[in-house]
């Protein structure tokens, strides 16, 4: 038995209901319900459902950290005869594999380390907790007095498809008068059966519906009826339908249209993303309500097919879901075109928060780490990130690897990456362990596992609560411990993925990783100077110098107009100079002070030929901070509104809802965070919003007006109190108005708007 009793099951793999009717013989005081249903469950108590959550539990490794969910259920139990309930379903627990499902594409190896489910069947589990008026209270388990039944929802793919059969709906099934006597006893779960993982409480944001967009019809193609929400998301589909019996609609959610108007599921010719949400007609003639429960669609369009010309469907409704529903910051200005790719960040932002930080809602859905630091201070300026950061590392703390952690190599042998290894993915359902001939590790990546540290620094900066970092501290003490097993003959870190999303290809591996590899350091001993580890922090200053000292020996030279440069170590030939190898040291503080200036006007000079960001999604948020921090928000704001690719005001043109994955039309995914970190210069760059102290008790007001804004205000509601920042341009002259909480100490600074 576990911290909420026994697991109790239907025996299948598939969807299913349960539900016990109890009796209450005293008056309420408090009643509270701590529930758990893997992989996926609605909790119903007296006919409605409990709160208004969607897709508990959050998504953990089952085998390490399961999460249950506590519900105040005081104002919904009486006295007298009451029934609880729950809709049980797959999602990652047992992965169903029906329609689409994701598998690593042809040029990777193949994968010796597939999915495994994490138990045989789908459970169950419940503790009620009735408090009476009189002092005493009273405790109900689940068991095998418990009543299970096959659920309508015969098919629930974590990847977005799911099959509802109607017939199968049990009307009224959650009320103390249905009739349950054709429904089976549960069976109790035996001990070795049972998940494996530790039972904890959710403490991240539930996930929620934020907003709710109605389907136009646009036309029928090809025997398809499509459909438009005018906003690309990661939803629920809520729907009403109605034929003969027996009738099939099957709906195919997509991104985008293609040139004939039909639904696009190919993913820039790379795979298919072949969803496909079924609704079977269980009565003649009457209109039905389906609406998903156990998995989510993503994308903007539907396309439409019937079986039969009897079948209808109607009030199509795709209900945007994420656990990012509260927003801590706003920005506003004259410019729409601003306006416009701050809405497309939020938007991407908002559709991959899903108890998990996805790299994207269509593909993968797989948790890869490396935006939790680099995307880090935009989403939380735009949201509050406070718990979700905290679910994201214990996520990756529960999944660093030790000693003995092994996988399979494709020859059939123990394969053990190594100890204080934090995965590129946590929680990690599909590893892929092996590196890719030609292209690196995608499992061992510096910048994707230091989110284990540099995120810690970013959840500290802005909520200021030192637990953080002695949560995480001795993670990031083993990480760093790898990472010096990695360090190659030249005292580089090359074996991961470099500027990864580059457009040129300018990856420089050594540059950017070993970069990392110096910031991990020094934020590590910043960690033990506030934990007091003196010795510790000694350690860690030395090495960094060491690692420093080598970067520059190696990498720090002088061009052909006599400029100091980093040079791009995997180009012997020439010097070859990228934005991310200018600007990663210079973030970082690497570069010699006598050198500083001719790095910057190198860094300068690799902006100007190119006239754009000429980076991934590693390099590119330094790329930004630090042109910001030199005088070169004038270039920041001509690059991001170019018409064309690198911009992001070229997805807006090219029709785009949300933030696309790399630099180009249709890129593979349409809904990626990775690359949004214009919304931290928003913030810090044009509002001037800079935290001086942790969770912005001491700010600076640094302002930039661009040239094509008259107006901008921007709010952000920090962990003590509320800053407003406002610019207006009047007779040429930059009007600032700045509101400060009493708790926070602002200094304004306003050489930027003179």
């Amino acid at each position: 038995m576990n911290e909420l009793g026994n697991w109790i099951s239907q025996g299948t793999q598939k969807p299913f209901y349960v539900r016990k009717e109890f009796d209450v013989k005293k008056e309420i005081v408090k009643a509270a319900a701590y529930v758990c249903g893997l992989g996926q469950f609605i909790f119903h108590l007296n006919g409605q459902k409990v709160a208004d959550h969607e897709l508990d539990p959050g998504w953990t490794n089952y085998d390490k950290k399961i999460q249950y969910v506590k519900f105040d259920i005081t104002d919904l139990v009486h006295t007298g005869k009451n029934v609880l309930g729950a809709e049980v379903g797959n999602g990652w627990f047992i992965k169903e594999d029906e329609h689409y499902t994701f598998s690593f594409p042809a040029f990777m190896p193949p994968n010796p380390n597939p999915y495994k489910p994490f138990g045989n069947e789908l459970v169950f589990a419940v503790k009620l907790i009735l408090n009476y008026v009189d002092g005493t209270a009273e405790t109900l388990f689940a068991d095998e007095t418990f009543k299970v039944k096959e659920h309508p929802v015969t098919m629930s793919n974590v990847y977005g498809s799911e099959t509802y059969c109607a017939e199968l709906n049990q009307k009224g099934w959650n009320r103390i008068d249905f009739d349950d006597s054709e429904w089976k006893n549960a069976v109790v779960v035996t001990e070795q059966d049972a998940p494996k993982g530790e039972l904890i409480e959710q403490f991240q944001p539930a996930i929620k519906v934020i907003c709710s967009y109605s389907a136009k019809y646009v036309h029928t193609v090809s025997g398809r009826d499509i459909y438009d929400l005018g906003q690309n998301v990661s939803g629920m589909l809520k729907l009403s339908y109605r034929g003969k019996k027996g009738d099939v609609i099957y709906i195919y959610p997509a991104e985008k249209l293609n040139e004939a108007g039909n639904v696009d599921q190919v993913a820039k010719n790379w795979v298919t993303v072949g969803n496909c949400i079924t609704c079977i007609v269980g009565e003649d003639d009457t209109w039905q309500d389906y609406r998903m429960r156990f998995t989510y669609f993503a994308g903007r369009y539907f396309a439409v097919e019937k079986s039969s010309e009897s079948a209808e469907i109607k009030d199509i409704i795709g209900e945007s879901i994420s656990s990012a529903w509260k927003t801590d910051g706003t920005f506003h200005c004259d410019d729409t075109r601003y306006v416009q790719i701050y809405d497309l960040v939020e938007k991407a932002v908002e559709a991959n928060m899903v108890s998990i930080h996805t790299d994207c809602p269509t593909i993968e859905r797989f948790a890869w780490q490396e935006p939790n630091h680099l995307m880090a201070p935009s989403i939380m300026y735009m949201k509050d990130g406070r718990k979700l950061w905290e679910k994201f590392f214990m996520d990756m703390r529960i999944d660093q690897l030790t000693e003995e952690d092994y996988f399979m190599d494709l020859k059939g042998n123990k394969y053990f990456p190594g100890a204080g290894l934090i995965p590129s993915q946590a929680p990690c359902y599909i590893h892929n362990v092996l590196p890719v001939p030609g292209m690196g590790s995608f499992f061992d990546i510096i910048p994707w596992g230091s989110s284990g540290i540099l995120g810690v620094k970013w959840h500290y900066l802005f909520y200021g609560d030192k637990k953080v970092i002695a949560d995480n501290y001795e993670m990031g003490k083993r990480y760093l411990e790898h990472l010096k097993t990695k360090q190659n003959e030249d005292g580089f870190i090359n074996h991961g993925l470099g500027d990864w999303g580059n457009p040129d290809n300018q990856l420089a591996r050594e540059n950017v990783e070993t970069a990392f590899l110096y910031a991990d350091a020094i934020t590590l001993a910043e960690f033990a100077e506030i934990l007091g580890k003196e010795e510790d922090e000694a350690g860690f200053l030395q090495f960094a110098e060491g690692v420093k000292e080598n970067y520059n020996r190696r990498l720090l030279v002088q061009n052909e107009s006599g400029k100091w440069c980093y040079r791009s170590f995997e180009h012997k030939e020439k010097i070859v100079m990228t934005q991310a190898c200018e600007a990663l040291p210079l973030y970082w503080g690497m570069v010699p002070e006598e050198k500083i200036e001719d790095v910057i006007d190198s860094f300068r000079q690799t902006l100007i030929e190119k006239q754009s960001f000429a980076s991934g999604e590693v390099g590119l948020p330094y790329i930004i901070q630090t042109a910001s921090r030199y005088g070169m928000n004038a270039l920041i704001c001509s690059f991001i509104t170019r018409p064309e690719h690198p911009s992001y005001y070229a997805f807006v043109k090219n029709g785009l809802t949300t933030l696309g994955e790399y630099w180009e039309e249709n890129p593979r995914s349409h809904c990626h965070d990775m690359m949004g970190h214009i919304i931290e210069w928003y913030y810090n760059g044009i509002a001037g919003i800079k935290p001086l102290k942790p969770g912005f008790k001491k700010v600076l007001i640094k302002p930039y007006l661009p040239e094509s804004m008259n107006e901008m205000s921007c709010k952000y509601d920090s962990v003590n109190g509320k800053i407003i920042v406002s610019m207006r341009r009047d007779d040429g002259k930059i009007r600032l108005d700045v509101k400060a909480d009493e708790r926070i100490d602002v200094e304004i600074d306003k050489t930027f708007i003179a």
